[in-house]
């Protein structure tokens, strides 16, 4: 027996006239309380506030394309279909230079941030010949530009677990702090040797990545102490004697202008430094205060797109990749420790990370790196710097980078 259901409508119309008008009355209301309630709802919702709420993670959700598994990925395959590169010149290298051994460095990180063994495998092809017959293109590790190579086998080696790696990274390392020796000793060498710093001690900001990744790598591997000494201490006194008080450095003591990428070297150096020391560790709160100081000062020098300029405090200065990949690393990775004010560095990075990839083209090279540059003591000199495509210089951070965010 099936029941006839009495349509709505019907049932209205059978109640006497002054029900039938309450009835359309609540009806009428509560079809207008559920619009404004709705409407309040969604502009509580649309409010800064809860915008900035909802927002708290700034370092996740990144739109379509940007995300920083893509792009990590599309640099690192990138670079393993690469041929070695010399600079940005036609002929190949006769060893591996510094930016190579950066991007290497940055891609095989990347590879283990995302368990991607196809690409760490490549990575290892990438480095076999040179333990065969292309072993003279290891760098002698006598300059701060050719020891940096020394990160590359000590990040393959906690990978692989292959003892060549190691020992070859570790003499490397322990050559950078023996008595001086080769043919680029110079008196300063001793100089600095006698004072307990590396003898490749040169007083230039670049210093302060190549050195320090290398023997914080060290103690990253090998766990032994001396290496993050050895590193607290060097820059402890790169900070001392470098330091402006605007928080920036100078190219060099006798070129008095803040170069990006160059401060940019400072930048992610003392961000390695503060992920591996411990916070009972006597250097660290000097080291601490000095990364503060110098991301004050890039906040406020960011500029409205997001980017950072090849002479940092310049507008008339162009919009440079390398430097804002390096200051968007420190942000990043001071923002996820807890160094920095997630609501004042969160956004900024966030910013930063998008207008950075925006230079990326199909080829998954990046645009407007500033060349290789030497000091000089003049402002056109930086200004009028080639702005290379695809240049290392500026493939490396990009993949730092990536890797800090999936951290």
């Amino acid at each position: 027996m099936h029941l006839r259901r009495t349509p709505q409508r019907n049932l209205c119309q059978n109640l006497p006239y002054k029900m039938r008008s309450v009835m359309r009355f609540l009806a009428t209301f509560a079809k207008s309380a559920a619009i404004f309630f709705g409407v309040s709802v969604f502009t509580c919702l649309s409010s800064p506030q809860l915008n900035a709420q909802a927002g708290k993670n700034y370092l996740k959700n990144f739109p379509k394309g940007a995300s920083p598994k893509q792009i990590g990925l599309r640099i690192a395959t990138h670079f393993v279909q690469t041929p070695h590169t010399n600079f940005n010149r036609t002929t190949p290298p006769r060893y591996i230079t510094y930016p190579e051994s950066c991007t290497w460095f940055g891609a095989i990180e990347f590879a283990a941030v995302t368990k991607n063994k196809s690409l760490q495998q490549a990575l290892v092809k990438r480095f076999a010949p040179l333990f065969g017959e292309k072993a003279s293109m290891i760098p002698v590790p006598d300059h701060v530009d050719y020891a940096v190579f020394g990160i590359v086998p000590f990040s393959l080696y906690r990978q692989t677990k292959d003892k060549r790696y190691l020992t070859l990274a570790t003499s490397i390392a322990d050559r950078q702090w023996s008595a001086p020796w080769g043919k680029r000793a110079t008196p300063s060498s001793y100089y600095y040797y006698n004072k307990g710093l590396s003898w490749e001690t040169r007083m230039w900001i670049d210093d302060m990545y190549m050195i320090t990744a290398l023997e914080t790598q060290a103690y990253h591997t090998t766990g032994k102490k001396v290496y993050l000494d050895r590193a607290a201490k060097e820059m402890v006194h790169y900070l001392d004697s470098l330091q402006q008080p605007n928080g920036l450095f100078f190219h060099a003591p006798d070129v008095p202008f803040f170069w990006g990428r160059g401060d940019g070297w400072m930048a992610a150096g003392m961000t390695e430094m503060l992920r591996a020391l411990p916070k009972n560790h006597p250097d660290r709160p000097r080291i601490l205060e000095s990364y503060h100081s110098m991301m004050k000062a890039l906040l406020k020098y960011q500029a409205p797109s997001g980017m950072w300029r090849q002479l940092i405090d310049d507008p008339a200065a162009w919009e440079e990749t390398s430097a804002t990949g390096m200051f968007t690393y420190a942000f990043i990775t001071g923002v996820r420790a807890g160094w920095l004010d997630k609501e004042s560095y969160g956004p900024a990075a966030r910013k930063a990370w998008l207008a950075l990839i925006k230079y990326l083209d199909a080829n998954n090279d990046i645009h407007n790196v500033c060349e290789g540059t030497n000091k000089k003591n003049d402002r056109q000199y930086y200004l009028d710097r080639k702005q290379n495509i695809g240049d290392l210089h500026g493939q490396a951070p990009v993949l730092w980078c990536a890797t800090a965010l999936l951290r």
